[in-house]
Parts: C-alpha cells; structure tokens; sequence
C-alpha cells in the first residue's frame, strides 16, 4: 500500500513536470511568434518610410531643377572686325542717342560706363554730354577696342575718357561711382551676363540707372529676347524701371532701364 501511494505521489509529479515543460515551450514559441511579429512590422515600417523619403527626395530634386534659373544660353561671339563700322553716318538718328542719353540721366558731371565699348562710337558722345567735371568708361574685353578709343580720345581732345580692359564677366569699375551705364548692342554677347550685372552693382551710385540697347534673337543671332534680359537682370537683383522700342524703325529693337533693388 505504501509502494503504492509512493508510485501515485511520483507519477503525479512527473505529470506535473512534464505539463510545466510544456507549457514552458508553448511560452518560448509564443514569445518567438511575437518577436518575429514585431520584426516583421517593424521592416514593413522601414520599408514604408524609405519609400516616402526616396519619393520625397525625388519630388524635391524635380521642383529645384524646375524653379532652377538656366546657368548657360547661348550667346553671339564677341565682334572683332572692323570697328569704323559702328561710325556709319545716320547712327545718331536711327538709335536716337540723345533721347536715350536724356532718359539715362546723362547730363554735366555725372560719371557713365559704356560696357562693350567697342569702337567708342558712344563714349565720345557720352563724355561730351558729361562734360569735363564727369567721366565716362569706356569698358571692353577686346584689347584692339581699348587701344583703339584710346587713340580716338587723343584725336578728339577728350579727357575725360578712361578706358578699361575688362573681364568677361567683370566691367572692373571703380566701387561706388556710376551714374549711368549703357550696354549697346552689347548684352547678346556677354556668356555670363547674370554674373556681370552682379558685379556690376558694386559699382553704382544709389538711383543709378542701367540702359540695355539690343534686338530680339536667339542669343546666338546678334540678338537676345527682351525677356530673357528681364529676367536675368531680374536674377542679378535689378528692377524694370521702363521698357522703349523707339531706337530703330524696324520694331526688332528694344531699350530697357533698370535700377538695382536694396540689398
């Protein structure tokens, strides 16, 4: 009777630890079905999240290449043949310099550039508006250009000329002195003309006003949209003061005035 009591008690408890060994296994198989649940979502999250944020870089980088500026158009190359052409008679008439003088403020004692001087066919006449308490500059890239004026300032007893061998896309004027500046026939030559017109600012007087001269084209024709020179300027800080087409009959051609915007 006592064996057999003792055989009861013993079979009771290996029943018992057999139903706690299960029980334990069916715990640590549940616990692994959780974190392999947990796993699971959480790489689904992942998943989801680089997707949003590579969709995210995507429609970022497509709006900056958008609302991006053009760096680069094309442009004509820089004249270099005869430079007696620009004195052809009738030239006065035809653009109406002196309109555009007037407009430009050009007047006694005022200090002007004339950037793409070329054979200074503007220059002399702009220095005798300015008379000898102003100064204008005559500013080119062609070094031929430079040398040329310089002999036809001498020619015309005119001393209030100063020429200046510039960079493309640097007029190098002296800081804080210009009054007016006109680009004649000029603009649809320069390759970096936003950066021009940025370093150009350093060299105005407040209220100083900028005159483009040019014809509509393609930039690569000896013409550049009016447009096209409205938003560059734009780009370079300048605000559209007034916008002509009286200079030439043949309505291809246009005059713009700027002032630069506070910094």
């Amino acid at each position: 009777m006592l064996w057999a009591k003792v055989r009861g008690v013993n079979a009771v408890r290996g029943s018992m630890d057999r139903g706690r060994k299960q029980h334990a296994g069916s715990a640590h198989a549940l616990a692994g079905t959780m974190n392999l649940n947990s796993i699971g979502r959480a790489l689904r999250w992942i998943g989801l999240i680089l997707v949003l944020s590579i969709g995210l870089c995507g429609l970022v980088r497509t709006q900056a290449a958008s609302a991006a500026p053009s760096t680069q158009r094309e442009t004509s190359s820089p004249y270099t043949g005869d430079l007696s052409i620009f004195d052809a008679p009738g030239r006065d008439e035809r653009l109406q310099i002196n309109r555009v003088m007037d407009m430009l403020g050009i007047e006694p004692g005022k200090n002007v550039a004339d950037i793409g001087a070329g054979s200074g066919w503007f220059t002399v006449r702009a220095a005798r508006r300015v008379t000898g308490s102003g100064t204008v500059y005559a500013v080119d890239i062609n070094s031929e250009a430079i040398h040329y004026i310089d002999q036809r300032t001498k020619k015309e007893q005119l001393q209030n000329i100063k020429t200046i061998l510039s960079k493309p896309d640097d007029p190098q004027l002296p800081a804080g002195s210009i009054d007016a500046v006109l680009l004649l026939k000029t603009y649809h030559e320069v390759a970096h003309p936003v950066v021009l017109l940025r370093k150009l600012r350093s060299s105005l007087k407040p209220g100083a006003k900028i005159g483009i001269i040019d014809r509509n084209g393609n930039g690569k024709n000896h013409g550049v949209n009016k447009d096209v020179v409205v938003r560059e300027a734009a780009q370079a800080g300048y605000r559209l003061r007034d916008s002509q087409d009286f200079v030439k009959a043949d309505g291809m051609d246009y005059f713009l005035i700027f002032t630069a915007k506070p910094d």
